[in-house]
């Protein structure tokens, strides 16, 4: 059994060919799809703008950042994650929002449980992981961040 210590809180976001995985302390929130549309000019990565706490966040399309078609989540499925910014920008951009295509859940994830793997990475992907026999994705907050400063 690992120490807890070892143990690291982290939110598998589903993706329209995949998941994500971040720490948990990289999200602020996760909230209901409910966003205003973004421009018909605006790049595909930028599905729209979501009104948080008073703020208006640029939300992230995952999938249209990594060179795939964005889509919007349906129905009851979709949710907005609202992650903590952590490069150069967050002193004037501390928060974004990324669209999902379904409820993140919560796991506790231990060293054995987790490790990187081989493969083809798109341009918002930092690692590829294998987690309990399963792939994921940790993306490059930085270059998401990126994006959403140039739309802000």
């Amino acid at each position: 059994m690992s120490d807890n210590n070892d143990i690291l809180p982290c939110v598998i976001i589903p993706m329209q060919d995949g998941q994500l995985l971040l720490p948990n302390v990289s999200i602020a929130e996760v909230v209901d799809f409910s966003i205003s549309e973004a421009e018909a000019s605006s790049p595909d990565w930028l599905v729209g703008w979501l009104e948080w706490r008073g703020v208006s966040l640029p939300v992230v399309s995952y999938d249209a950042a990594n060179g795939n078609k964005p889509v919007v989540p349906g129905g009851q499925r979709g949710r907005v994650v609202v992650l903590n910014t952590i490069g150069q920008s967050h002193a004037k951009m501390p928060f974004l929002a990324l669209v999902t295509q379904g409820i993140p859940s919560q796991v506790r994830i231990g060293p054995d449980q987790v490790r990187e793997i081989e493969g083809a990475k798109g341009s918002a992907d930092q690692l590829l992981v294998e987690l309990d026999g399963d792939t994921a994705v940790i993306p490059d907050l930085e270059y998401l961040e990126k994006l959403a400063y140039e739309a802000a």
